[in-house]
């Protein structure tokens, strides 16, 4: 068993991306790693593409790595994880690729070795379903969307 704050991760750089660096922690209280891109694509408004990586790796058994956006990213220009966070489970081997979407107005240029994510190695707690036939009671209940209240603003 590894401590919660060194998990050792097997990493694979695919052909042709020895000159990309392996993702890393910006600062040391940073959760996420940033990860950057192997390839060069400009992404036009409302469009969407599987940014490759160039890299794959061996999650340990009982993780998961989730990708997340970059705030810069998001609020500057509006690209985003479309799947965020997106999970890379431990039995997946193929390349790590980001699920980027440009909700900006301006066509995005990313470029080979632009950092477009950040990877949070996380644990994984697996469920078990108990089929019951009732539920216990709780003051929410069955209340859905919105109903545990919101913007003072919109009606309730």
């Amino acid at each position: 068993m590894h401590s919660p704050d060194n998990v050792p991760v097997r990493i694979k750089r695919l052909p042709g991306n020895d000159d990309l660096p392996l993702p890393g922690y910006a600062t040391e209280g940073a959760a996420g790693m940033d990860v950057v891109a192997a390839e060069e694509v400009d992404l036009s408004p409302g469009a969407r593409h599987a940014v490759a990586t160039g890299l794959a790796m061996a999650i340990p058994h009982g993780f998961e790595v989730q990708v997340r956006p970059r705030s810069g990213l998001a609020l500057k220009h509006g690209v985003t994880v479309a799947n965020a966070p997106g999970t890379i489970d431990s039995d997946y081997r193929g390349e790590l690729k980001v699920i980027l979407v440009n909700l900006g107005t301006a066509s995005f240029a990313i470029r080979r070795g632009d950092r477009v994510a950040q990877l949070v190695l996380a644990p994984v707690t697996r469920a078990s379903w108990l089929e019951a036939d009732e539920l216990d009671a709780t003051v929410r209940g069955e209340g859905g969307f919105g109903s545990t209240g919101g913007l003072s603003s919109l009606p309730g």
